[in-house]
């Protein structure tokens, strides 16, 4: 093991060789550095890219503060160097380290990575590497740190099963304290050896925590899945998702980056979940249920983060801000208690229906990055098959109240790809784009700017299109191109994703197990920083399939039989399949589902409540049917099937 003194000695002469020396010093505002001889247990928390994009990281920030609120463990911060800095540090031989207190991360008890999305799977693996600690979880012993993951992207933990030690299914504020429990008393106990293995049964054990070598899979001659199945008693045959039953207090000591980064912002969670239920929305499926913070809460937490930060902008976290409950008394409370601060406030999400003309006047004098909407589809028929259905009359009035306000660019999310979609539903993209601008320049004349952001779908699991299949390239490519031969106005923006970069989350978010050597052939190829369009490697990917004999069309163009076993099946987030399956069937015949807000679909999520809420019943967990804790409301619900 190098020594945190001998890889300062070694940065000194190395920092001033790469871009951004301000990456790897650390010693940042608000770090947390605790007396690392006196502490049981140890843990690093990784973000698998760099930097600039990783201090700003929400869950890692809420797992920062959990663990360093225990006086028996520690959370110290590491992240993906970048290739100049890589090249540099294999050189010279650095492992890689914490930026608290530069001991490498082979030191440490745990090592948790947050994957949100699953381009940065490679990246994990170059952490590994870069912290010498063997890639494969089966090739490592005693001496090694416990792997874990966690994030969205986990929710399909199979094509990383091969590299990581366990995986956190669902939410992490209470799951990392249990975790931290079972390898402490290993770690600890005077009465018996520590055994890696003996820490990943006890693990196992642990309500959403996946411990991926304790099952075993068979397939079918298709190559379908047949069966994912446990191998050793305590595993259970479903996993299903940790929920927390009331929000903890959010963090409000945020660190202060020492470079310029992607968010440089105090970022509250006002609201958990979603009751929308658009099918192709995998965070609003596995999100459920509705959780929110109270209006005093979220103004006491803004308040102390920004007396400990200094920042001068705010983001109201949730996946639908406008749907929050007390939204126009919360913007309005901000604005009252914060007006002399100049506080820019940012609401990432909202949704069209709830944009309300009193909510539009709150933000006007406080707007910070500008106004976004994302009604995803642009006809009628489109929106009813997602489940996502907005007037355009609706839109264009929501756009004319927004441009009357003073804002002069709206920002617009659409989606091609979706299941059943024609070059007709991709023009109606470029028609309403025109007649938003067209509403601006009424307003405001042309000033008025218009952003198309279009992205492409990508059918994700635990939603209702997990059964569909992806666009292939050649369908993307011709509607891109068709947007872009007719948006061709000065005063509208079109962005897009690239068609490779669709196939690659495809892959690996819908993968099985055997994708796993697929990841690592192309990491020792070289791929790397995937979610990078100048890094990307679509051939080298393309190259590793072929290696493993394995045609990638078989996990993105393919549409799945109604009853295929897919290889994530043995995880759950608690929304029943057949609920899925049947809201699916729905959106084949362009059926809508209301908010659940309005009436409850029996999706799974209330019975799993019930068991949570009789295992804690100090705490109440907020759901749409519940309207308070007093009312006395019986929320029992019948199962309805798997």
């Amino acid at each position: 093991m190098m020594t945190p003194s001998e890889i300062q000695r070694k940065l000194d002469k190395v920092l001033l060789k790469v871009t951004k020396p301000g990456r790897y010093v650390g010693g940042e505002m608000n770090i947390t550095i605790k007396d690392w001889t006196q502490i049981k247990t140890k843990v690093a928390l990784v973000f698998p890219d760099i930097y600039d994009i990783g201090i700003s990281n929400v869950g890692l920030k809420i797992l920062y503060d959990q663990v360093n609120m225990r006086p028996d463990a520690l959370a110290e911060r590491a992240y993906a160097p970048w290739r100049d800095m890589e090249e540099q540090m294999r050189a010279t031989g650095i492992p890689l380290y914490s930026l608290e207190t530069y001991h490498q991360l082979a030191e440490f008890d745990l090592i948790g990575f947050s994957i949100p999305y699953e381009t940065l799977y490679t990246n994990t693996l170059n952490v590994l590497d870069l912290a010498g600690i063997p890639i494969h979880s089966n090739d490592r012993d005693e001496t090694h740190p416990i792997i874990i993951a966690g994030g969205h992207s986990t929710m399909n933990p199979e094509p990383m099963h091969a590299f990581i030690d366990a995986f956190v299914i669902g939410e992490g504020e209470e799951v990392i304290h249990d975790i931290i429990n079972v390898i402490q008393a290993a770690r600890h106990d005077p009465s018996s050896q520590y055994s890696r293995q003996a820490v990943l049964r006890n693990l196992a054990q642990v309500p959403g925590v996946y411990v991926p070598c304790f099952y075993d899979v068979t397939y079918l001659d298709d190559g379908t899945v047949e069966n994912t199945f446990p191998i050793i008693p305590e595993a259970p045959k479903l996993v299903t998702k940790r929920m927390v039953a009331k929000l903890p207090p959010p963090p409000i000591s945020f660190i202060v980056p020492n470079i310029e980064a992607v968010h440089n912002r105090v970022s509250i969670e006002i609201m958990r979940g979603c009751t929308r239920g658009c099918r192709f929305c995998h965070a609003g499926m596995i999100n459920r249920p509705v959780r929110e913070r109270s209006v005093e809460e979220v103004v006491k937490a803004v308040e102390a983060a920004i007396d400990s930060t200094g920042f001068e902008e705010l983001a109201l976290l949730s996946l639908s801000s406008s749907d929050y409950s007390h939204i126009l008394e919360l913007v309005t409370a901000v604005g009252d208690r914060f007006g002399d601060k100049h506080l820019a406030i940012s609401l990432p999400s909202l949704r069209i229906e709830t944009v309300s003309v009193d909510l539009m006047d709150k933000l006007r004098d406080r707007r910070g990055t500008g106004f976004t909407l994302a009604p995803e589809a642009a006809t009628e028929r489109m929106r009813r098959i997602i489940n996502k259905f907005i007037p355009d009359e609706q839109l264009l009035e929501t756009a004319r109240e927004i441009y009357s306000r003073g804002w002069t660019t709206i920002k617009l999310y659409f989606m091609i790809g979706h299941p059943s979609e024609t070059l007709e539903d991709v023009q109606a993209i470029a028609d309403l784009c025109k007649r938003v601008l067209a509403e601006g320049r009424k307003v405001i004349g042309f000033k008025a700017k218009v952003h198309a952001g279009v992205s492409t779908f990508v059918p994700k699991p635990q939603t209702p299109f997990q059964w569909v299949a992806c666009d292939t390239i050649e369908q993307i490519t011709l509607k891109q191109n068709l947007l872009k031969r007719i948006l061709h106005d000065k005063n509208i923006k079109l962005s897009w994703t690239p068609p490779e970069d669709t196939m690659l989350e495809a892959w690996l978010s819908r993968g099985d197990r055997r994708i796993s050597n697929v990841i690592y052939d192309a990491w020792k190829k070289g791929a790397k920083f995937d979610a990078w369009q100048e890094e990307r490697r679509y051939p080298t990917w393309l190259s590793a399939f072929e290696d493993n004999q394995m045609d990638p069309s078989f996990y993105t163009h393919r549409p799945r039989r109604t009853d295929e076993i897919f290889p994530w099946d043995h995880i759950t987030a608690a929304v029943r399949k057949k609920f899925l399956f049947d809201d699916f069937r729905q959106s084949l015949e362009g059926q809508i589902r209301v908010d659940c807000r309005q009436h409850c679909f029996a999706c799974g999520i209330l019975p799993t409540f019930n068991d949570l809420r009789r295992a804690n019943p100090g705490e109440y967990w907020k759901c749409p049917v519940i309207k308070s804790p007093a009312r006395n409301v019986d929320i029992s619900l019948p199962v309805v099937g798997d």
